[in-house]
């Protein structure tokens, strides 16, 4: 009894080699760089570590299809450095010997991208799956509705403008007014009539004005 389950164990350990190779059908590779992205805080990936990875691979085949019943031992890992870097598969749950296809993989890690990179505290540049494009991250949705801010700076400019039109009114207004005084104090002051046409300066009715012909004759006679 015990030689025939050895002897199932070795079958099955030989199979599951065949299956997890480098470049082998349905295999992905996986390359981790843990001190790039904790720095001192790094930590040492190690067997519990490779355990989380095959249960978060597993959860994501489960959440992929309801009707999965992918389990932890169904996923194989191999070739694993120190530096950090290994292969994996996904074997089929109901045969045990065949892997499931590279598309249906892709598709699982793809959808739960985001919770893989949690679980190790990685990033989709240092947890990276060779094969399988990084996904994008959800758009930033600022704290203020777009709306409002286009908006603000709509009613920003209207404002503006308005106060705009008012300065250069009341500026144009003032110096309107201030060109008017001007002209008028200038009339005043350079106002001439002609006589015989000979320009002479208007008469003040109300001091007169002294003809220089008489005030000489006056001169001449002393006064009683």
């Amino acid at each position: 009894m015990l030689r025939a389950l050895l002897l199932i164990l070795s079958v099955v350990a030989i199979a599951h080699a065949e299956l997890c190779k480098p470049d082998a059908q349905n295999a992905f590779k996986v390359r981790i760089s843990i001190k790039t992205a904790l720095g001192d805080n790094a930590y040492a990936w190690d067997a519990n570590e490779e355990y989380l990875f095959r249960a978060m691979v597993a959860f994501a085949m489960r959440r992929y299809s309801s009707k999965s019943t992918t389990q932890i031992s169904n996923v194989l890992l191999c070739n694993v450095t120190d530096r950090v870097s290994f292969w994996f598969v996904v074997t089929d749950s109901s045969k045990n010997v065949t892997t499931v296809p590279g598309s249906e993989v892709e598709a699982a890690i793809r959808m739960n991208r985001n919770r893989i990179n949690n679980a190790f505290l990685l990033s989709d540049k240092t947890l990276q799956f060779l094969k399988i494009t990084s996904t994008l991250s959800p758009p930033v949705e600022p704290s203020t509705p777009v709306w409002i801010i286009v908006f603000g700076v709509v009613l920003c400019l209207i404002v503006a403008g308005i106060v705009f039109l008012i300065v250069s009114g009341i500026q144009k207004h003032k110096k309107k007014n201030k060109e008017s005084t001007e002209r008028e104090n200038l009339e005043e002051k350079v106002e001439v009539t002609l006589e015989n046409g000979i320009p002479c300066e208007a008469l003040d009715l109300k001091a007169g004005h002294i003809n220089g012909v008489y005030a000489a004759d006056d001169e001449r006679f002393t006064s009683l």
